[in-house]
This record gives structure tokens, sequence and C-alpha cells, in this order.
């Protein structure tokens, strides 16, 4: 079989491989597509018969790289057929027969189409250096994109580069040859109390990772979501990270409605441990390790809860810091309960504009109404439930078993404000 030579291969391979961080598989891939969009370019500079050499035209063609010989071959498969039409996709029967007399028609074989060394003229070999830099640039790329969507749903540390509308452009370090990745925090995303000034550095949570067309992965990241309090704990309390204490649920309010609420954020944990407290590990000593977690989110409120497997001990337990008197689960179906608090306690327990309570029943799942005990109407209350209850009944007496239990799933909506408040308020 012929070759071109191409003096100095093996060592391009490992030149490439190493100043570029890339596989020296991924070099060779490379490699062969440039030198086959090479050998298109020597065709088409050859083509004496005014062929038409379409975009799927050289599908049929490959190149096979001799490392240890320093070159290259180029192959083609053709199939047998009778009668010829294309010689670059077909071959005779009788041509093969010549060589292999159990070939039939319908079989493919492949053949060495290697051009002469001098054939392989400059402009092909132009045409295969500038093919070999974007396919290591679309290589390297690709390794990039792989890497940062083994990453999703981490967390990361980015340095500020620029505004682009009210989005912050940030930089992310990337193993890949490629010292700086750009990522994308949009407005939503950002903290209220952040200062986003040029080369500050912030821990970001790397929501989604997209393909981009022209510079490489598209990376979003946020400073708001739930995750980034769940790393900071898990990174500052040694309890999490060695699963003696788990984090059970969160809801967080990183972008209240309101400019006169701050950011906020609930969140529970819990043990099997008999000897540890899992509210204590979290905040830590004079709440040390808390301070940790607040400083990085910037002042933010956070509440540390006890889970509770008893549905009203963790509604009380969620509504914190306020004082809870009881916890009526009215309906368990559609999760709804009324809470009773003491007079003095009513704000505190709904908190400003409705925040505490709202992220109380994000955090549970329940739909919570904050009640004046001093005010409260138990027989009312039984009586307006039951009546509703009835309401509904006779639908429910009318769907089959299987249906029945389908709908008395409760379907929570995370992001729903799932409270109410008291007309007693």
């Amino acid at each position: 079989m012929s070759m071109v030579s191409l003096p100095g291969l093996k060592e391009l391979i490992e030149s490439i491989s190493r100043e570029r961080n890339l596989p020296r598989l991924a070099v060779q891939s490379a490699i062969r597509e440039a030198l086959l969009k090479g050998y298109e370019r020597y065709r088409r500079a050859q083509n004496l018969e005014k062929r038409q050499f379409d975009e799927e035209y050289f599908h049929n063609f490959e190149v096979e790289l001799d490392i240890e010989g320093e070159g290259f071959r180029v192959l083609s498969t053709k199939s047998i057929v009778e009668g010829v039409d294309n010689s670059d996709h077909q071959i005779s029967l009788e041509e093969v027969q010549q060589v292999a007399q159990e070939a039939q028609l319908g079989d493919s074989v492949v053949l060495d189409v290697t051009p002469d060394q001098g054939e392989f003229g400059r402009m092909a070999a132009m045409q295969t250096k500038q093919v070999l830099a974007q396919k290591l640039r679309d290589q390297q790329r690709q390794m990039v994109q792989e890497e940062f969507q083994d990453l999703e749903g981490t967390v990361l540390q980015a340095r500020v580069l620029r505004f682009e509308r009210q989005s912050v452009i940030l930089a992310v370090a990337s193993s890949f040859g490629q010292p700086e990745v750009e990522a994308e925090l949009p407005k939503r995303e950002q903290l209220p109390n952040d200062n986003y000034r040029a080369n500050a550095t912030f821990k970001v949570y790397l929501k989604k990772v997209s393909q981009g067309q022209q510079r490489g992965p598209q990376l979003q990241v946020s400073r708001a979501d739930a995750g980034l309090v769940v790393y900071l704990f898990a990174n500052e309390v040694p309890e999490i990270e060695d699963e003696v204490v788990r984090i059970v649920a969160v809801a967080r309010e990183a972008n209240p409605p309101s400019r006169y609420v701050g950011p906020r954020t609930k969140i529970a944990v819990d043990t099997l441990d008999r000897d540890v407290d899992p509210v204590g590990a979290c905040i830590g000593a004079r709440g040390s390790r808390i301070q940790v977690v607040v400083n990085e989110l910037r002042g933010e409120k956070i509440d540390v809860i006890r889970w509770s497997p008893d549905p009203s001990t963790y509604i009380a337990n969620a509504l914190s810091p306020a004082r809870v008197d009881e916890v009526r689960l009215m309906d368990p179906e559609t999760r709804q309960t009324h809470v009773l608090v003491a007079e003095d306690q009513l704000s505190l327990a709904i908190g400003k504009e409705g925040q505490n309570v709202r992220l109380a029943a994000r955090l549970t799942g329940w739909k919570i109404d904050i009640k004046d005990q001093a005010k409260y109407d138990y027989a009312g209350e039984d009586t307006k439930f039951a009546a509703a209850r009835a309401q509904y009944q006779p639908e429910e007496d009318e769907l089959e078993p299987e249906e029945l239990d389908d709908q008395n799933q409760p379907e929570l909506e995370e992001e729903e404000d799932i409270f109410q408040t008291s007309e007693q308020d």
C-alpha cells in the first residue's frame, strides 16, 4: 500500500496533546479529518471530468494514520456492481474477481486510493493545516463541554469579567487548555446584596451547560439557587459530608418580590445519630459555621430547623422563630393546615410581607393558614371543612379505586405560594 510521508507525525501529535491538554486519540482524530479535507481539496483541483462534488460525495473515504511509519493513506469503500457509473463509489465485479473469486454483487471492498507524494500539492497541504487548526479547536471545545456537563449541579469559583445588559459575565477555570471559560449570571440569578465589580470572585452554582456555536460551551450559573446553600453547608459542616447529618429540604427566596424584604432561606436538617444535634452542628460553636455561609451569601438570613416525620412538629419548627401553640391538620389529603399562635406571635409567624409563612409552606409542602388562637372557632372551622369535603365526596365515589388513588396524591408546586393568612391578622 502506498503512503504519503509526514515526517515528525509522532512528535507533532505528542506536542499538540501537551500544549492543548487533549488526549492523543482526540488529536489523531482531528489530524485524520484535516487530512481528509486536504484530500478533498486535492481531488477538486484534479477534477478533469468536471464532476459535481457535493458535501456527501466523499462520505465513503477515510484516512488511516501510520504513526510509527509517519505517514497516512487514503482508503475508499466501494460497492461491487455489474456496470460502474461512478468509479469513486463503485467497482466492477469482473475487476474484483481477478483477485477475489468469492466476491459477489452488492459486497463492498476497501481500496487504497492514496495519491502520490508529489501530487498532494501545496494547496491541499494549506487546506489541511487550516482544517486541523479548526478541528483542534472543536475538539477542545467538546472536551470542555463534557467537562462542565459533568459538573452540572456543583459549585464553581468564578471571577467577574464584564457586564452585558443585566447579566454578569464570569470566568471559570477549565482544565482543558483554556484557562477560562465564560459563564452567564442572569439578573434573576443574582443576589441583591452582591457587589459585582470587575475581578471580584464569587462561588456560583452551575445550573445548565448548553452547546455554543462559536465560543464553546455556554454556562448558566446562579447565586440564587438553593443548591448553593446546600453546597456551602456541606462544605462547612463535616457532619453533612460524613452523612451523619442530612439536609432534607431547602426553601430559598433569594430575590424577594418586594425590595423591602431581604433574602432568606429555611433549611431542614435531620440525623439518625441520637448523640448529634443536627441544628447545632450546622450552626456551630457561637454560630461560627453558619456565619461563614451567611458571609458568602452577603448577609442573607438563614433559619436552620429540625426536620420531623410528624407533620405538625415539622410545620411548627418551620415557622421559627415564631412560637406556635397548636397545629391542626385540617385536610391531610389536600395538605391544608391551621396554625394557631398567640396574638403577639402573628406578625412574627407571617413574617414581613408574608415571607416567613411562605418559606415554611414551601419547605413543608403544606398550605399554611395562620390563625389567632384567642379568636379561633374550632367548631366553625371543623364544620366548614366537613362541608367542603362533603361537596366533593359524590364525585369521588363515582371514580374507580385506581383513579381515586391517583387523585389523592398531592401535587406540590415548589415555586407556588401555598399559604394563606387569616383576615383576623
